[in-house]
């Protein structure tokens, strides 16, 4: 079954779905760090900004799919260390994984200590135009991150032997294009939203803290790190998906609660107005 032909079976349209479902999924917490990173450029900037990186994203993850093989020698140990109370076998695909954790903290951390702090805007918007390429290579070295969890999962879900090599590759990339495309699509008003409402953008910052500290995780768990007696587990996805999906939920929630106070406040201060008046 080779390229466009693989579309003929029910099969690779049920992969095709599920795997690009998974690719945006994967893909949410990739949107948040891009609104926030994009948010620090000029307003004619920000969109430019967003379409480059998830092109760059979508161009980074194909080249992946296509260095499948040299991707899982990355799974293969690089050094390791073993002892009565500590062990452990570091790869490199570990390695990539923690300093993204660790990038991420950082650049998390280092977001929400200036907006408590403050900056002066005059200085903040002199140094945004001469850092659309700086933010562009954050971007794009956290996407380096993700793209290796999305392109393991793609690998994961499409079978080889069933689909033929150039089908399944077909189906990979055609899932990651359909995925990069919907995220295009909801970036700019994911975007707005998250920059006109302060109090979602603190909460996304510390959404990325918890996916980078997923991260850390994930990197010690590949790593097989043992202390003692007891092995560093994996963090399941789905829990934090969860986390972040009813965050978002109950500060909706918040959002329409100080909505409504606010036109209920306003409506009761025309109300006196109008009563002052007629006095």
């Amino acid at each position: 079954m080779e390229f466009l032909e693989v579309f003929i079976s029910l099969k690779a349209w049920l992969a095709l779905l599920t795997l690009a479902f998974l690719e945006i999924v994967l893909g949410i917490d990739n949107i948040v760090f891009l609104s926030i990173m994009s948010s620090k450029l000029p307003l004619d900037q920000q969109a430019k900004a967003r379409t480059t990186g998830l092109l760059l994203a979508m161009l980074f993850r194909i080249a992946l799919l296509f260095c499948i093989s040299w991707l899982m020698q990355l799974t293969k140990p690089i050094f390791g260390f073993e002892s009565e109370t500590l062990s452990f076998s570091v790869s490199g695909q570990s390695i990539i994984i923690l300093l993204g954790g660790l990038f991420l903290l950082y650049k998390s951390v280092t977001e929400i200590h200036h907006k408590l702090e403050g900056v002066n805007e005059s200085t903040e918007i002199k140094a945004k135009h001469a850092n659309f390429w700086g933010i562009i290579t954050q971007i794009v070295l956290l996407d380096v991150v993700f793209s290796f969890d999305s392109v393991l999962t793609a690998v994961g879900m499409v079978s080889f032997s069933e689909f033929g090599y150039m089908g399944a590759m077909t189906i990979m990339v055609c899932a990651v294009v359909i995925a990069v495309l919907v995220m295009m699509l909801f970036s700019n008003p994911v975007s707005k939203f998250v920059n006109q409402h302060p109090t979602i953008q603190m909460l996304a910052l510390s959404f990325l803290i918890l996916i980078g500290v997923m991260l850390l995780v994930e990197s010690a768990h590949l790593s097989h790190l043992r202390i003692l007696d007891s092995e560093v587990g994996e963090i399941p996805k789905g829990y934090i998906y969860f986390a972040i999906a009813f965050s978002l939920l109950v500060e909706t929630l918040n959002l329409k609660l100080r909505k409504k106070s606010k036109s209920v406040k306003l409506h009761d201060s025309e109300i006196i107005d109008n009563k002052k008046q007629k006095k």
